[in-house]
């Protein structure tokens, strides 16, 4: 903790910006990735950049998957090549509502 504190004295938040998900959100409500923010800061606070890239790595990885989505895109992209091989071999097809075609029915 800083001998003076001009951040809070001046009533400035120079480094909110380096926290996207604690900003003020709508409707008062935590944002998505909230929790594994919060989760990463806390294990990094107070250790250093480099103590806390080697021990708080898996709090970092919840955080950025939660942000960018990666291995979920990659494994939705993973079961549609599945789905597609399968279809090309004719051991799956797909259901009628999946076809794009209206439905007809009452």
């Amino acid at each position: 903790m800083p001998f003076v504190d001009l951040q809070s004295r001046l009533g400035l938040d120079l480094d909110r910006w380096m926290l996207l998900q604690s900003g003020s959100q709508p409707n008062q409500r935590a944002s998505r990735c909230h929790a594994f923010e919060k989760e990463w800061v806390e294990c990094s606070s107070g250790i250093g950049q480099t103590r806390a890239k080697k021990e708080c790595h898996v709090e970092f990885e919840d955080f950025y998957e939660c942000m960018h989505r990666q291995k979920t895109h990659q494994r939705l992209h993973e079961i549609r090549k599945q789905r597609d091989k399968m279809i090309k071999e004719g051991s799956y097809t797909a259901p009628a509502c999946h076809s794009g075609k209206t439905d007809t029915s009452p």
